[in-house]
């Protein structure tokens, strides 16, 4: 159920309606639009007595909202969410005109090997930096990362280059460093549908990055999304990493039809990570060109400057030079379809 108050209704008005709907055994997400707020209702079974609603003031209807996710579906928010991410070299978006870039290395592996990627990032004119200190391998014998000393790594690398910091988290007690220490808390393709950690990370007050699990539908996508965003977390980034299927020629299926069919359903912003998409070095930079061309509103990139070395995911890492002309092409590309990068 959605109501819809009037684009001139009050703070008081809308804050009277979250009540009355908590009265009634209900949760109440007012969302704010562009002209008006919308409040969303969850945790109803069946179907809500409207009637003490449309009596209230500032309220225009109740609409019934017939999609399985609520929170994250057009119906309720017809205008793009913007996450907003504050960093010490300024605010990077997600979701607005301007694309934003994710960049840096798979896994923390030492001090040395961050900052150094760091550097170039931060050179190039990156914001944000990705790296893992808490690693979920398909091997119990691959490198698993390094936990909390990673995140004090990202932490300097914060203070010293001025990159927000994107990191995974794989369980409940990592989610709790990882917001403790991070500007945007991951959630990996084999956490997708992870509920209690869902739970978890909506509970927390940094944004969601949430990547598509690795044979997810676009349902289920969308449905591991509102997860997050039933408790009370709506700062929540999409990210298509792409999905298995027959192909052989590369590690996944770059699935890039998915970003107009997520933006056709959903207000919130979709990112595309082609580093873990193609799984080879050469589709990055081709496939990073693709992606901004057919409308995503970000790019997740790994960079290693010696991938040949490199502890995780080094085939798919492109070298800093190659992270520079990235760069130069997605601004170009994004200036052709009216857009920014950040």
């Amino acid at each position: 159920m959605l109501v819809v108050m009037q684009s001139q209704a009050t703070e008081a008005q809308v804050r009277a309606v979250c009540e009355q709907i908590e009265s009634l055994g209900f949760r109440a997400h007012p969302i704010p639009g562009e002209g008006r707020t919308a409040i969303g209702i969850t945790g109803n079974s069946g179907t809500v007595d409207t009637g003490s609603l449309e009596s209230m003031p500032g309220v225009v209807e109740c609409i019934p909202v017939s999609k399985p996710y609520k929170l994250v579906s057009r119906d309720i928010k017809s205008d793009n969410t913007i996450v907003r991410i504050p960093t010490p070299c300024g605010e990077v978006t997600f979701g607005g005109k301007a694309i934003g870039i994710v960049a840096g290395t798979c896994a923390v592996e030492t001090r040395e090997q961050v900052f150094a990627i760091a550097e170039r990032i931060r050179t190039a004119g990156g914001r944000l930096f990705r790296g893992g200190a808490f690693k979920p391998r398909t091997s119990p014998y691959s490198f698993q990362g390094l936990g909390e000393e990673g995140l004090k790594i990202l932490a300097e690398v914060r203070e010293r280059f001025g990159l927000g910091i994107v990191t995974e988290a794989v369980d409940d007690d990592s989610l709790d460093l990882v917001e403790k220490y991070a500007d945007v808390i991951q959630l990996g393709a084999r956490n997708m549908q992870n509920f209690s950690l869902l739970k978890r990370a909506g509970r927390a007050r940094k944004p969601v990055l949430l990547k598509r699990g690795l044979a997810a539908t676009l349902d289920e996508f969308l449905m591991a999304a509102e997860y997050v965003m039933s408790e009370g977390n709506y700062q929540v980034i999409l990210c298509e990493r792409g999905i298995r299927t027959f192909a052989d020629h590369t590690r996944n299926t770059l699935d890039l039809s998915v970003i107009p069919a997520v933006q056709r359903l959903s207000h919130l912003p979709i990112i595309v990570d082609p580093s873990h998409g193609t799984g080879r070095r050469n589709k990055v930079l081709p496939l990073s060109r693709a992606a901004v061309a057919v409308g995503a509103d970000g790019l997740l990139i790994e960079v290693h400057h010696d991938p040949s070395h490199a502890l995780s995911d080094g085939p798919q890492s492109i070298l800093p030079d190659e992270f520079d002309r990235l760069v130069r092409e997605a601004r170009d590309i994004a200036a052709i379809i009216g857009r920014t990068l950040n």
